[in-house]
């Protein structure tokens, strides 16, 4: 890809998720995103209506009368994109492969990161750690991560998630938000995901062709392995259509379940998918589910 040929597609990309970052997705974000923690701000006198559970006991004991502390929330999150870039990424339906809608829903939290000033930072893997760009906050560092992530020529062909999780726990020792996006059509088990999950705050986003899920009804069809090369003659019945259902969908639940297990969440869309409103409604179930978990 040449460098003018880069630069357009980045101000592409740019130019079709600013909008809806900066009018719809920015609020959600905030929201559902938080910093730290909460960082000490002052000690005050105790008024009628503050909340008793945050009065200072051993202050009030002292000075005789109650006296509460004060905090502020410590909003500045720091968050890694771990995206596959193996050759099945650019499989796809029409003219949107995987990796369009890779870039497109990276663009998305990058830029509603940048805009809530967060810190973001991007690991590409195929069967290897092919790249690592680590955590800086703003909107030149942002165009450099969707860069990275539009210009890579990775040299495995392959996908596995483990060797990009290994560096996770050598690079990162700070609880922090980490995006998994691939299409997942690899065994990933508690095991491996179980020390990333249960130290850091885990999404993971499954991207894949509605082929994948459904196979077309095509007859008799060449199908090529894209990682490993090898082809094989189908004949696309009925029934071998719900055999490749069936098998996608066993799977499917199967790393889903290795996720949830682990305390993270699972957003599944396909090449059809508008991003945006995918995002949005992964947003708010999410917000729903932390109120719930606080107790309303």
């Amino acid at each position: 890809m040449t460098d003018k040929n880069l630069d357009q597609r980045i101000k592409h990309l740019h130019l079709r998720t600013r909008y809806p970052v900066e009018h719809l997705l920015a609020g959600e974000y905030r929201s559902v995103f938080k910093g730290r923690g909460m960082d000490f701000d002052e000690l005050r006198e105790y008024a009628p209506g503050d909340d008793v559970r945050v009065i200072d006991w051993n202050v009030t004991a002292r000075v005789g009368h109650p006296y509460i502390r004060r905090y502020i929330e410590e909003r500045e999150l720091a968050l890694w994109f771990l995206v596959d870039v193996s050759a099945s990424m650019l499989t796809g339906a029409g003219n949107r492969t995987k990796m369009d809608a890779v870039q497109e829903i990276t663009a998305l939290l990058a830029l509603a990161a940048a805009r809530n000033n967060d810190r973001a930072g991007l690991i590409l893997f195929s069967d290897r750690v092919e790249h690592i760009l680590p955590t800086r906050k703003g909107i030149q560092h942002t165009m450099r991560l969707l860069s990275d992530l539009i210009g890579v020529q990775p040299s495995g062909r392959g996908s596995a998630l483990e060797p990009a999780l290994d560096c996770v726990g050598h690079l990162i020792h700070k609880r922090t938000l980490i995006i998994v996006i691939s299409d997942f059509l690899f065994d990933c088990t508690r095991d491996q995901l179980g020390s990333t999950g249960f130290r850091h705050d885990l999404i993971a986003v499954a991207v894949n062709s509605p082929a994948e899920i459904t196979p077309p009804t095509c007859g008799l069809t060449a199908v090529a392995d894209a990682e490993s090369g090898e082809e094989k003659i189908y004949d696309f019945t009925d029934r071998l259509r719900r055999e490749f259902a069936d098998s996608f969908a066993a799977h499917r639940a199967y790393v889903k379940d290795e996720f949830l297990s682990v305390g993270a969440d699972f957003m599944e869309l396909t090449t059809e998918s508008d991003c945006v409103e995918t995002l949005t409604l992964f947003f708010r179930n999410r917000l729903r589910r932390m109120q719930d978990e606080a107790g309303g």
